[in-house]
Formats: structure tokens, C-alpha cells, sequence
């Protein structure tokens, strides 16, 4: 792949359908997205391994869905790493690329040598799509387990939606000659789709936790089976680039499927923190409360967990009692 193909499909999420068998998937590569997104926080190479994987699959999740604002994917745990939540904000309007945003929050000290997912302990993996003011949010949970985020992300799919749903991923930091080391993640999202329409199920899911194999059977479970043997061929280097397109690596694995693509969708790294926002969340204190946060400087600050934007306000023009028409933005880098 040359380099202008290299940079052309960075930061893309690519749609196709295997006419053959039925299936639906995407193809992901995630560059500046995630330089965005790390380089706001200084965190331990596994806490980076985490995230890297929790905003690679909400690029993949997020463009499967219909969405007119946004989709959330949050991992609460018991352990080191507590929390992980990554943001997917459909575009804007047609053309324009979707954005998404991610922080963790972890306890150093409990951090261990172990795989990435060794940091997690008993928690849930959450799904939650809202579609903006006046619609009722929809949300689903599923136990951490299967010693990855992509399994849990699978058996959401399995248990909350009754989608068979597979991903293969890679991701890690790329060393390539007269590039700056930096992060770099690569992966395939498949679904068995269903005669009727995705993501029917209600409620967020009991009982026992399912597998991708126990909702397929027949024919359907024969086409399964054969493009589940196709998808574990393929390589970490082929999912990440950069010798091989997305265009290209599904004729290499699905040719014979009859792989269809569809438009492209970019991503990128976005925020939608504001001054404006700030004022919103802190309109339901008193001039009391507000006194509380208040600075020995005088002033009440805030930080955005996701890009890192610092706040610095006028204790007087905030709370339901804020003095009307003050103009100061308050946001600093």
C-alpha cells in the first residue's frame, strides 16, 4: 500500500456485506483518532492497550447503527482500571466524519504485569444509544468475561440483541522508519443479521450470558461456521496496515463471499465540552454551593476528563443565581 493510500484509509470505518452468507461488517483503522485521544493523559502502556480497544470497538459498533447523536460504551470494574468510557457522535450532517472520545480512570498502584484485560475484575460492559432530546435512551449490560473487550462487546450482541457477532482485533504502537512511535488499531466487526430488523430486543438482557454460536443453526450455522474458519486467518500486520487496504483485505478473506462495500465513513477525535456546558451541569447549585467550589483565588475551575480542556470561571456568573450577561469564556487549553 503506498503512503497515500496508507493515509487515505486512516481513521475510516468501511461497511460491507458477504452476499453469500448473509453477513454485515465493518473494517476499522484508528491513527490520529487515538494520538487525540492518548496523547490527553499520561497512562501506563496496558491502561493505552485498554482504550485503544474500547474506542476501536466503538468506531465499529457506532457506525452499524443508525444514529441521529450518540453512542456510549463504558466498562465499570472492580479493578485496577475502574472505569472506561468512550463517546461516538454520529456526523453532523452528511460528509462530515463521526467523532469520538475516550478516557479511563484507574488506580496506579493496583496495576499489575499482566494482560490488559488482568486489570479489569468483575464489573459490566455497557452499551448505551441516545438519540438526542425527546427520545427515550436505550441501554444494555453484560458481565465482564471471555478475557477480552471484544468478547464482552460479543456477548452484549449475543445476549442484549440475539446478533451472532464476531470481532477480530489489532492494536499497539507502531514503530515504522521516520514516524514518531505512536498507536495504531485495525479490526473486523462481523454479524449473522436476522430476517427482522436489528437490535430489536427491549430491556437490558438476563440469564445466562450467550455465545455468537448459540443463536445460529442450519444453514445459517453452516454459513457461520465457514466465515468464522475465513476470519481466523487473518494477521495483526493486514489489520493494521500498512502493506494492505481494507479493499483488499476482505478479498483476501471473504472473496469468495462476494464482499460489497459501501462509502467509507471518517472518524475522528472530538470533544463536546464547552464553557457553555460547564455553566449548564453547575446551574443547579446556589450561590452557597457554589461558594464551596470556589478557589482561594477566587474563581471555580473545571477539567474535561476527555480532551483535557481546563475551565476557569467567575464564581458569580455561575449557579441559579448567576448574575445575568457576563460574556467571560473561561476555557483554556
Amino acid at each position: 500500500m503506498t503512503l497515500v493510500s496508507k493515509i487515505a484509509w486512516d481513521d475510516t470505518v468501511l461497511p460491507f456485506q458477504l452476499d453469500v452468507s448473509d453477513m454485515r461488517g465493518r473494517v476499522a483503522r484508528l491513527d490520529g483518532v487515538l494520538d487525540g485521544i492518548l496523547k490527553q493523559h499520561n497512562y501506563p502502556p496496558v491502561v493505552e492497550a485498554l482504550v485503544a480497544e474500547m474506542a476501536l470497538l466503538t468506531a465499529l459498533i457506532g457506525q452499524t447503527m443508525k444514529l441521529q447523536w450518540k453512542l456510549s460504551l463504558q466498562v465499570q470494574s472492580k479493578g485496577a482500571v475502574r472505569m472506561i468510557a468512550t463517546d461516538y457522535y454520529a456526523p453532523a450532517a452528511e460528509g462530515e466524519p463521526a467523532r469520538i472520545r475516550a478516557y479511563a480512570s484507574f488506580d496506579d498502584s493496583r496495576l499489575t504485569n499482566g494482560a490488559p484485560f488482568d486489570q479489569v475484575g468483575e464489573g459490566y460492559f455497557a452499551i448505551l444509544v441516545d438519540q438526542g432530546e425527546g427520545m427515550k435512551p436505550y441501554q444494555g449490560i453484560t458481565p465482564l468475561a471471555g478475557g477480552s473487550l471484544a468478547s464482552c462487546a460479543e456477548a452484549y450482541f449475543a445476549q442484549s440483541e440475539q446478533l451472532p457477532t464476531r470481532f477480530s482485533l489489532s492494536f499497539g504502537r507502531s514503530a515504522e522508519p521516520g514516524i514518531p512511535e505512536h498507536w495504531r488499531a485495525g479490526g473486523i466487526m462481523l454479524q449473522q443479521m436476522p430476517k427482522a430488523s436489528p437490535f430489536v430486543a427491549d430491556g437490558e438482557g438476563t440469564g445466562a450470558t450467550l455465545a455468537a454460536e448459540d443463536l445460529v443453526s442450519g444453514e445459517e450455522g453452516e454459513n457461520w461456521n465457514r466465515v468464522m474458519h475465513l476470519l481466523a486467518t487473518v494477521e495483526d500486520m493486514e489489520l493494521i496496515g500498512p502493506s494492505v487496504t481494507p479493499t483488499d483485505l476482505l478479498l483476501r478473506l471473504f472473496h469468495e463471499e462476494q464482499p460489497r462495500v459501501f462509502d467509507a465513513q471518517a472518524v475522528k477525535f472530538g470533544c463536546t465540552c464547552s464553557t457553555d456546558r460547564v455553566r449548564e451541569s453547575l446551574s443547579i447549585y446556589s450561590a452557597k454551593d457554589i461558594a464551596t467550589m470556589t478557589t482561594d483565588e477566587g474563581r471555580v475551575t473545571a477539567d474535561c476528563q476527555f480532551c483535557g480542556a481546563h475551565y476557569d470561571l467567575d464564581p458569580a456568573t455561575l449557579g441559579f443565581d448567576a448574575d445575568a450577561g457576563d460574556s467571560e469564556q473561561g476555557k483554556s487549553a
